[in-house]
């Protein structure tokens, strides 16, 4: 059965889109991933084994391995094949059920110690927070705003290409249904909901024939 854990000296496990959207584990302990009701991570949903995917505790890092399941598990875009060692913010998908982000400990840290606290623009990955000009995005972001979000943030002051956007937000099975009119209603909510917060300054940028960027001066 899932556990939301808060424990802050552990990586993190964190469903994005999906049934469990909004839950979080703290990876301390093996902890099985599947549909069954006795996996730590249960994923309600037929396209899920019983027993799907397992990420586990190693010296070398959290290392996540695919059980043999019928429809598979991805990470980062890519069917997973063999054991692999998680990064900080990673992406998995179970089946085509629930994607997840992989936060490590460092993505943990008290917002108090950050070093863009003074910045107008401050994103808090773990808590999927945002904050302007000191002040918190109410109410928050949606998933997807978020994600676009943050691979701008990632990148602050360099070009993002759209089918870069497009395989981070949507992921790399999915982005080739995605239409330029999806995308476009996407950026344009964003900006809008940054606009409403603060309207003195244009944080994305559309680069014409290149991509998006988020402006430089967001972090002064």
């Amino acid at each position: 059965m899932s556990e939301i854990h808060s424990q802050e000296d552990f990586p993190l496990l964190v469903a994005m889109h999906g049934p469990l959207k909004g839950e979080r584990w703290a990876v301390d302990r093996p902890l099985m991933i599947g549909r069954d009701s006795g996996c730590d991570i249960t994923i309600p949903d037929r396209q899920v084994s019983r027993y799907h995917a397992r990420l586990t505790p190693r010296p070398s890092g959290i290392v996540l391995e695919d059980l043999g399941s019928k429809n598979g598990t991805h990470y980062n875009g890519q069917l997973l094949s063999a054991p692999v060692v998680l990064q900080d913010g990673d992406l998995l998908h179970v089946a085509a059920s629930q994607e997840f982000q992989f936060l490590n400990s460092d993505a943990t840290m008290p917002l108090d110690t950050l070093p863009t606290r003074s910045g107008r623009l401050l994103l808090d990955i773990r808590a999927r927070q945002v904050w302007l000009n000191q002040t918190q995005v109410t109410p928050p972001l949606s998933a997807q705003q978020f994600q676009l979000l943050w691979i701008l943030y990632q990148n602050v002051g360099k070009v993002v290409t759209r089918e870069e956007l497009v395989a981070a937000v949507w992921g790399n099975e999915q982005s080739a249904g995605v239409t330029d009119q999806a995308l476009d209603a996407l950026i344009r909510r964003l900006r809008d909901r940054l606009a409403a917060m603060d309207p003195t300054h244009n944080y994305i940028v559309t680069v014409r024939g290149h991509g998006i960027l988020l402006d430089h001066a967001t972090l002064e």
